[in-house]
């Protein structure tokens, strides 16, 4: 069975870097990876859209959601931290990695309100 496709790198680094047991997951914009073009929209929709993105490339990694020990959140405005939180909450249920959450001048791509990164702890073998 084919993977999900996942978004391409936008510049000079790796989707994910397993090492040993982690495995660090790039930040990750609201890109649909059909089209490698970004899908802006309200908060929800773009972060949606960043969660199955690192959903996609935790599976390529071997691992999924569950094993998320951190994630690092930047809003462009923390106005939408709620909306934000509600669907991250949805995303990961139970799961409750630690979490940082700050609001950041820009982001990388353009009107992007949101990127994530987060690190995963999945055994090798």
């Amino acid at each position: 069975m084919a993977s999900a496709p996942i978004p391409k790198p936008r510049g000079p680094y790796s989707p994910f870097v397993r090492a040993g047991d982690l495995i660090f997951v790039s930040g990750q914009g609201p890109v649909d990876p059909a089209t490698d073009q970004l899908s802006l929209g309200d908060i929800r929709h773009e972060t949606s859209m960043v969660l199955e993105n690192i959903r996609r490339i935790l599976a390529l990694a071997g691992a999924t959601p569950v094993d998320v020990v951190k994630c690092s959140v930047f809003l462009a405005n923390m106005q939408d931290f709620a909306a934000m939180n509600e669907v991250y909450a949805a995303f990961f249920g139970e799961t409750r990695p630690a979490r940082t959450t700050v609001e950041v001048a820009k982001l990388p791509g353009r009107d992007m309100k949101i990127e994530i990164d987060c690190i995963a702890y999945k055994p090798v073998g």
